[in-house]
């Protein structure tokens, strides 16, 4: 896929406002710090659509961005746990389980993952979410560059096998690096091979 064209088209946290076209929408989220804004910069091709900051928990809002005319990339805050004080059950942030329950436009998640960290329960429990609520999605190992591909090799590796815990077969996953373009083509080809398929209607 060409990257023709990206813009910023809103910022918001009512999933209600969110663009009422029926175009299809990818969304990426994880963990603060994981290197989201710099892999969205990076498939994107541009250096600021996605604003980076040292400061992890930068995105706290819902950003639409409209790719080639005819898909949404959206922006979704890092998830963190909220607790419900009645049963102090844990749950994440409202708008961002609004959007993945309510949001008829998406069509698959981006979980990004650090992959230099052994697997992480606030990750793992995130994707079961997903899985109950029958939300497609794939995961994005980031910062593969900060690994030898033996470390590299070993950690995904770890992964998969902790995910097979739960799982009956593995997600979807891409290996990435914002720094040197690695896994960029293998996104975008994925996301053009789901829009190949969609019903604009």
């Amino acid at each position: 896929m060409q990257i023709k064209s990206a813009e910023f088209i809103m910022s918001n946290s009512d999933v209600a406002k969110c663009p009422a076209t029926r175009i299809p929408e990818y969304a990426f989220i994880g963990r603060s710090n994981v290197g989201k804004s710099s892999l969205i910069n990076m498939l994107m091709q541009r250096k600021n659509l996605a604003k980076t900051s040292g400061r992890p928990g930068k995105t706290q809002l819902i950003n639409h961005f409209l790719i080639n005319k005819n898909w949404h990339l959206v922006d979704l805050p890092g998830y963190g746990y909220a607790r419900v004080s009645k049963s102090s059950k844990k749950v994440f942030q409202k708008f961002i389980t609004d959007y993945f329950l309510k949001r008829e436009q998406l069509v698959c998640a981006f979980v990004l993952i650090d992959c230099r960290h052994e697997p992480q329960p606030i990750d793992l429990q995130f994707m079961e979410w997903l899985g109950e609520q029958q939300v497609p999605f794939s995961i994005i190992f980031t910062k593969a560059d900060k690994l030898k591909p033996k470390a590299l090799e070993r950690n995904v590796d770890t992964y998969k096998s902790k995910l097979l815990e739960s799982w009956e077969e593995l997600p979807n996953y891409f290996i990435t690096s914002s720094s040197n373009s690695t896994g960029r083509e293998e996104v975008l080809q994925y996301i053009d091979e789901i829009n190949a398929g969609f019903n604009y209607s």
